[in-house]
């Protein structure tokens, strides 16, 4: 199971963090999509739990800072200088044994979080 917190509304320019615990199942890879309505999903970030290795949506990179906390089993984004184009349900995504071409591929992901509202207003 996972479960994000964090979302909500923000102007451009500022920062929130997403948080992405997971529970029960034991996933080595987490990962970041957003979607907005009519629109398919979109990667946005991913990070291998043993080691910290990433991957980035170029529409993101040096704005966006995906880590994570072993211990606690949770991963977070750190989304600064948010645009209003960022705006989109954010899903956190676990799953296991990803070579770093498939970290942004959708359907390497066994489990899904129910998604958070993250609203940049202009």
């Amino acid at each position: 199971q996972l479960v994000e917190s964090g979302g909500g509304l923000v102007q451009a320019g500022g920062s929130l963090r997403l948080s992405c615990a997971a529970s029960g199942r034991t996933f080595n890879t987490m990962g970041w999509f957003r979607q907005t309505p009519g629109k398919e999903r979109e990667f946005v970030a991913a990070i291998r739990l043993i080691n910290g290795g990433t991957r980035y949506a170029d529409s993101v990179k040096g704005r966006f800072t995906m880590s994570r906390d072993n211990a606690r089993s949770t991963a977070y984004l750190q989304m600064n200088t948010l645009k209003p184009e960022d705006t989109a349900v954010y899903y956190c995504a676990a799953a296991n044994n990803l070579i770093q071409s498939s970290m942004a591929s959708e359907d390497r992901y066994a489990a899904w979080g129910q998604g958070t509202q993250v609203t940049v207003s202009s």
